[in-house]
């Protein structure tokens, strides 16, 4: 950030002040690790791309600045400006310091200058967390409007053991989660229920014979498709309906739901999926039930929060919006 001074006292640093000492080549440069301050003040001068400018941001004196930059260049034994008619121009050193230091500055200046007086700071995220195909097809759809309003998402998906422990460990704002938590450190309210149906297609099914809840055998040569190699669903299926223990091994094993349905659609075989990620698919017969027991597998969802965690707006309009969409679901 230099021009030659016409008294020839080497290369000037600032916008209009004493001479200042040529940065050191890259052979003296210092190995120590180097100070954020420095790092801050250069950021403000690149973005500003002017001493006087960045020191009003700042808030400190352009001498400050200027002096700042200067062993920041000595420490680094580079260039970062060249001098201007106004102001000062980066230099490839700077631009290429300042693509690797900006978003994690930005992130510790958002922190630093939360509740700063005279300074509004952007609304920290809801983190929520729960199974995809419950975020992905129930939950997300109906917060895209508060996303659209101005309250960031962050949305973490998991299994709800891990989520769990997560939230209580303050990772999370909201879980919606499949198991109801023990204790008291987290609070639990019902959000809806899971009837869980046994489904394939239509040509699958024109294969089977006669099937009841009291003989699961016509299903024993369909291929299954499980979200488990050790079919979680299909045996509380199996257990709950037909009182038996399934011992059948998948044909097709994936780990989300919604790739279930997909291979189950596309002919893979037959499988057990919560009744709203497979209603459009029966409503339109690409899929068809094959047994309608009058006591179906239930499982409830529960959306869990922290107890006593202090109260934050866009987490409780997360939470409202959830629930009233729950009780259409």
């Amino acid at each position: 950030m230099s021009h030659q001074d016409p008294n020839g006292n080497g290369p000037r640093l600032d916008d209009g002040g004493p001479a200042a000492p040529q940065v050191r080549p890259p052979s003296t440069a210092g190995d120590g690790p180097l100070d954020l301050g420095l790092l801050r003040t250069f950021l403000a001068v690149h973005r500003a791309r002017s001493l006087t400018t960045a020191a009003r941001v700042l808030g400190i004196s352009q001498p400050t600045v200027t002096a700042q930059v200067r062993t920041l260049e000595q420490q680094l034994g580079r260039q970062l400006f060249e001098r201007l008619p106004r102001g000062v121009a980066p230099t490839g050193v700077a631009d290429e310091l300042a693509g690797r230091i900006a978003g994690p500055l930005d992130a510790l200046a958002e922190v630093a200058d939360r509740g700063r007086e005279g300074l509004e700071a952007p609304p920290e995220p809801v983190h929520l967390a729960g199974p995809a195909e419950m975020l992905s097809v129930r939950a997300l759809p109906v917060l895209a409007p508060l996303a659209a309003r101005g309250i960031p998402l962050r949305i973490t998906t998991g299994l709800a053991e891990e989520l769990l422990e997560g939230l209580h460990g303050g990772r999370f704002d909201l879980v919606l989660s499949a198991v109801r938590p023990r204790g008291r450190t987290l609070a639990a309210v019902p959000l809806m229920d899971e009837e869980f149906v046994l489904v394939t297609t239509p040509g699958h099914a024109a294969g089977i014979g006669p099937l009841t809840c009291e003989d699961a055998g016509p299903l024993s040569e369909v291929p299954l498709v499980a979200y488990a190699e050790d079919l979680p669903i299909l045996r509380r299926y199996w257990r709950h309906v037909f009182r038996t223990r399934l011992t059948a091994r998948p044909a097709v094993v994936v780990p989300d739901l919604r790739g279930v349905l997909a291979a189950v659609v596309a002919g893979a075989g037959a499988t057990v999926l919560p009744r709203y990620l497979c209603e459009a698919e029966l409503a339109s017969g690409a899929l068809v039930e094959l047994l309608t027991p009058e006591d179906p597998p239930i499982n409830t969802g529960f959306l869990v929060a922290r107890a006593g965690a202090p109260a934050r707006p866009p987490v409780e309009a997360v939470r409202e919006r959830l629930l009233e969409a729950a009780r259409s679901w």
